[in-house]
């Protein structure tokens, strides 16, 4: 038998709720390493030094500060979407789903591109990676609007990221 009050304070009791600073503190840690994590793995080569490229592409010096000041937002956007007491947790269930796919497109592009030199298997993966952030995005929205507002820069990244990479592909096919 079910005791709502029972299940209602057992939910409530997170990290993010009973320790907000240290919860943000972790999940700072938690994107930014594993996204930096993967950066070092597999960071650019000479392969890809020695693809054409757009003369709008980047300089190689601003994509670390670029994807450090994104996942620092991103994770502040997961923990409101975490720590927001009077959100449903069906929602709040599908938006962290929905994060943690999109998540996994955003570790899985970098080792594709620059470790298996692979621009159009990228591209395929930015692609579904860009509908699924979108959709992430909405969903954090409906349980926190500052939490949709953070990920808007990263949307804006993603969106420049794909016409790059899709460009790379192209120059180079």
């Amino acid at each position: 038998m079910s005791h709502p009050e029972v299940t209602q304070t057992v939910l409530e009791i997170t990290p993010e709720r009973s320790h907000p600073k240290v919860a943000l503190l972790l999940w700072i840690a938690l994107i930014l390493g594993l996204g930096s994590g993967i950066g070092i793995f597999f960071g650019p080569d000479a392969w890809f030094r020695s693809l054409a490229k757009p003369t709008w592409n980047p300089p190689g010096w601003l994509f670390g500060p670029v994807w450090t000041t994104l996942y620092v937002l991103i994770a502040i956007s997961v923990w409101l979407v975490r720590k927001t007491p009077d959100a449903n947790n069906a929602e709040r269930s599908f938006a962290m789903r929905l994060f943690w796919v999109q998540f996994a497109l955003n570790l899985s592009w970098t080792p594709i591109f620059f470790g298996l030199h692979n621009p159009l298997f990228a591209f395929v993966i930015i692609c579904i990676l860009w509908i699924t952030a979108i959709s992430t995005t909405l969903a954090f929205n409906r349980i926190s609007s500052a939490a949709g507002y953070l990920m808007v820069p990263y949307l804006i990244w993603l969106s420049f990221a794909l016409i790059l990479n899709g460009t790379i592909w192209l120059l180079n096919s």
